[in-house]
């Protein structure tokens, strides 16, 4: 069986960024799904669901209501193995490209205040599992220490040696 490509990525070198992940071709257009690297796998501890579910209905809502990436937001979910998200956009983009939407996007979860969207029985399928508080404390860190230092080595994947 093929090993799949996020899989072959050598997670024991990689820090917390922003990576391309994989490029697809859907009918004539380009997708770009990106890697959003919250936690070094294998030496941090993992995003509890709870505030990961969270960060999902914030950052979902925000690239959905935003002024250009409504249009090229395709999906903004959860790594299963809980380091950090997957957000894939129409277009040939590379991670540079996308910095300043993404640290939009965290500083919108960092300093948000209020009701979470969709956080009721009728709009989600787990709605008492979530952890707002949380939430801006990882996105808050994940922007601080990470997103506003960025270097290439947080923007390209490593070596797979």
């Amino acid at each position: 069986m093929k090993k799949i490509e996020s899989f072959q990525v050598n997670h024991l070198n990689l820090k917390r960024g922003i990576y391309v992940s994989r490029k697809d071709v859907v009918g004539e257009n380009i997708i770009t799904t990106f890697d959003l690297r919250m936690k070094e796998p294998n030496k941090e501890p993992v995003i509890n669901t709870a505030e990961l579910h969270a960060m999902e209905h914030l950052g979902a809502t925000f690239l959905r209501n935003h002024s250009i990436y409504d249009e090229l937001t395709v999906y903004f979910g959860p790594m299963g193995c809980r380091t950090g998200f997957y957000v894939i956009f129409k277009g040939n983009l590379d991670s540079k490209d996308v910095v300043d939407i993404i640290k939009e996007m965290f500083e919108f979860i960092k300093n948000y205040e209020g009701d979470l969207p969709g956080a009721d029985a009728k709009s989600c399928g787990n709605y008492l599992d979530m952890n707002l508080n949380m939430a801006k404390y990882e996105a808050a860190k994940y922007y601080d220490e990470v997103l506003c230092n960025l270097k290439e080595e947080n923007l390209n994947y490593p070596n797979n040696i």
